[in-house]
């Protein structure tokens, strides 16, 4: 049983959320603060913290035992140097779901009506007519990285009629509301098939600019691609060449590489693209909060008493292990 820990809380946090964390670690020392405040010296006393600190920071966190996550994405805290030896990195995996999926589900409906046209329309006090659109029933729906945010995408769009095909680093039991499961292997041959593809992938040697110039001309030219995971599997260059010469219809894009992206960037002005600035996992839903801070009220419980963690990352692969 451990007892007596410096514990930082750097998320927006209410009474609520901090009763939760609290009653999971009595007698120790909470400390709140945010991203954007928090100081060189409330880390180097923190012995857990739970939320995302700038990892620079982490250099001097000499009394660190255990840093959970805010985000499913770890990849900047896996990086050689970044965490201090024998810290153990866990993460907010199982906590974006309905925030994410949600979000991506309203840009892919908007691209196939054609809804980012007629708002575009609008500010230009525009009264046109944009054309046939695509249903929103029916096709072959592609996720690349089957996990949490990924199912609960493919259970919205089962209610659609979907044809739901996933991709894991593992093959095992086909999940409910998936229809087929494989691995990386099959993406070539899966491409093809695809009216929707829906990219979930974190950032790692393993997935940078997977989707490139040959990965688009295998795919359909009424197909839509959706990324909410990292913008690196994406080469930009390619995909802005893939929808100028219409061998793609669209691009659905909460992130983007660079990131942020830059003001005179052509990917800006592509007629069939909706960008948003990497938030469909951030706060904005309500129950994402809610979601991270079980997570790490579970965390906390199993940390005090001795038990082994939920979410832990394999430092090498930056996945949960």
């Amino acid at each position: 049983m451990k007892t007596n820990k410096n514990i930082l809380v750097v998320m927006p946090v209410e009474d609520e959320h901090k009763k939760t964390l609290e009653k999971h670690a009595k007698g120790s020392h909470f400390v709140y603060s945010s991203y954007d405040k928090v100081t060189p010296e409330m880390i180097k006393e923190a012995n857990i913290i739970i939320g995302n600190v700038a990892p620079f920071y982490l250099k001097e966190a000499k009394n660190l035992e255990w840093l959970q996550l805010n985000s499913a994405g770890a990849d900047p805290y896996v990086k050689k140097g970044v965490l201090p030896e024998n810290v153990i990195l866990t993460n907010a995996t199982g906590a974006y779901g309905p925030g994410v999926a949600e979000h991506m589900l309203a840009v892919l409906f908007s691209l196939q009506k054609k809804l980012h046209l007629y708002r575009d329309n609008q500010n230009q006090c525009q009264w046109h007519d944009e054309g046939a659109v695509m249903s929103l029933r029916g096709g072959t729906l592609l996720i690349v990285g089957l996990g949490d945010i990924g199912l609960y995408f493919a259970r919205l769009m089962k209610n659609f009629g979907y044809h739901i095909i996933g991709i894991k680093r593992r093959l095992g039991q086909v999940p409910q509301d998936v229809d087929e499961l494989h691995t990386m292997d099959d993406l070539d041959k899966l491409l093809p098939e695809a009216d929707v593809v829906f990219s979930v992938l974190p950032d790692s040697k393993a997935t940078r600019n997977i989707y490139n110039k040959q990965r688009f001309k295998e795919m359909k030219n009424t197909a839509i691609l959706l990324n909410a995971g990292r913008g690196s599997a994406v080469n930009t260059e390619d995909l802005c060449e893939a929808l100028i010469q219409g061998e793609i219809y669209g691009a659905g894009l909460d992130v983007t590489d660079p990131e942020p992206l830059q003001t005179q960037h052509k990917l800006w002005n592509i007629e069939n693209v909706i960008i948003t600035p990497h938030i469909s996992g951030d706060f904005h839903h309500p129950a994402t909060l809610y979601r991270i801070v079980d997570i790490a009220a579970g965390n906390l419980q199993r940390y005090m008493a001795g038990d082994g963690l939920m979410n832990v990352v394999d430092m090498e692969t930056g996945y949960k292990s």
